[in-house]
């Protein structure tokens, strides 16, 4: 049975600080409900979601923001993505970007990625040391994707610091009921950085690198085709914004929780082989992105439910990763959860082309902060990010514990 109605309010800031109870509700009362405040069907069991991420009737297909002429680069960067773009134009851009990915890049860098994660947490530490506490979002889990993407792109040192404000403000647009002021300012940051980007791309047409920019210029398929300037530019954006935004709540939701379940975090301290399926188990506890939409291009079915053509629906990752039919005890933190088929990365066409450098980012700052502050707790009371789709902290300022 389909309930439909006001399910939650998300900008609720009790449902924002927990929505997992809701989820569990309505999970309870079926597998697919409408959502009157968000106009369009969600999906809460785990089944549902996979299912709604899989089917070729749902896709992702964009509409331009509007007034169109107000919102010119951000329906730029969206209509050119390869996130927001179904066969055969996703699957020539997709296998276009594979192929430059594919070119040893994620290797390459799991190395540099250690290093920098050691002299972040370094830094962290002596803060620590110096202050009594300091913020784990500020020092650590936020220049740590923006840095290795960057490096991945090849931007120049000089011009890392733009990166991570634009992300922040175009991003904001993904929320529901934004307000005037957040979606003029997402248009100026979607502006500055298409117009950094060509320029970008410019000097690496000139002088090609050993970036992965350098190889998305490039790259070539059996046609012959090549990525538009158009496309280079939009996903060099995804991957920042994607790449980012993913990781630094992975590791700021990720680390709150095992502070919060010291058993899990002394499991770790004591067991680094973990690492690799606690950080599987951190983006299914507390999922960084929660909703994630699609749009009916045929009629579907989806648990009994019939979505026709136009329609929307979404998989609400967050209750999916919450499904006691798939995880036994879903609401428990355990590092050692083996399967752990959440879907985190997606599913189908569109499962996440970064995933194994952001599985390397959040391994290497968890095994960073392990052999630097194994004796890390929470400092203050942690300022949530009042957003619902994107799920996170503002900061999360972090001490040694007091010896008792």
């Amino acid at each position: 049975m389909v309930v439909a109605g006001v399910l939650f309010d998300s900008r609720d800031a009790e449902f924002i600080a927990d929505p997992y109870p809701t989820f569990a509700d309505l999970r309870r009362r079926g597998e697919v409900h409408w959502h009157d405040e968000l106009g369009l069907f969600v999906a809460v069991s785990h089944a549902a979601c996979s299912a709604v991420l899989r089917h070729r009737g749902l896709g992702r297909i964009w509409s331009d923001v509007r007034p169109v002429a107000e919102f010119a680069s951000f329906n730029l960067l969206h209509r050119n993505s390869l996130l927001e773009n179904e066969p055969p134009t996703h699957t020539r851009l997709r296998r276009l970007v594979a192929a430059a990915f594919a070119r040893g890049h994620v290797e390459r860098l799991r190395p540099w990625v250690g290093d920098l994660a050691a002299r972040l947490v370094d830094e962290l530490v002596e803060r620590i040391a110096d202050q009594g506490s300091a913020d784990l979002l500020d020092h650590v889990a936020g220049p740590l994707p923006v840095a290795v993407i960057a490096e991945l792109l090849g931007v120049p040192d000089g011009d890392r610091p733009l990166l991570q404000p634009w992300s922040n403000a175009i991003v904001k647009m993904y929320e529901y009921g934004l307000a005037d002021d957040r979606r003029r300012a997402a248009e100026q940051a979607a502006r500055e950085f298409v117009d950094y980007l060509r320029g970008l791309v410019a000097v690496r047409r000139r002088e090609p690198g050993r970036d992965l920019l350098s190889d998305l210029v490039a790259v070539t398929d059996s046609d012959g085709a090549r990525l538009t300037e158009d496309e280079l530019v939009a996903t060099a954006v995804l991957l920042l914004m994607a790449g980012h935004e993913a990781t630094v709540n992975v590791i700021g939701n990720g680390v709150l929780a095992l502070l919060r379940h010291r058993d899990q975090w002394q499991r770790l301290v004591a067991d680094r082989g973990l690492l690799a399926s606690a950080t599987e188990e951190l983006i299914r506890f507390d999922a960084p992105l929660q909703l994630f939409e699609r749009t009916a291009t045929a009629e579907v079915e989806i648990a009994g439910q019939v979505v026709r053509p136009g329609e929307k629906i979404a998989a609400l990752l967050g209750a999916a990763a919450r499904d006691p039919a798939v995880f036994a005890d879903p609401d428990t933190l355990d590092v050692g959860r083996s399967p752990n088929p959440h879907l985190g990365f997606g599913a189908g066409i569109h499962y996440c082309l970064g995933a194994p450098l952001a599985r390397i980012e959040v391994e290497a700052a968890l095994g960073a902060l392990l052999d630097r502050l194994p004796d890390a707790e929470v400092a203050a009371e942690p300022r949530r990010r009042p957003e619902f789709v994107i799920r996170g902290w503002r900061e999360l300022p972090l001490a040694r514990a007091r010896t008792r």
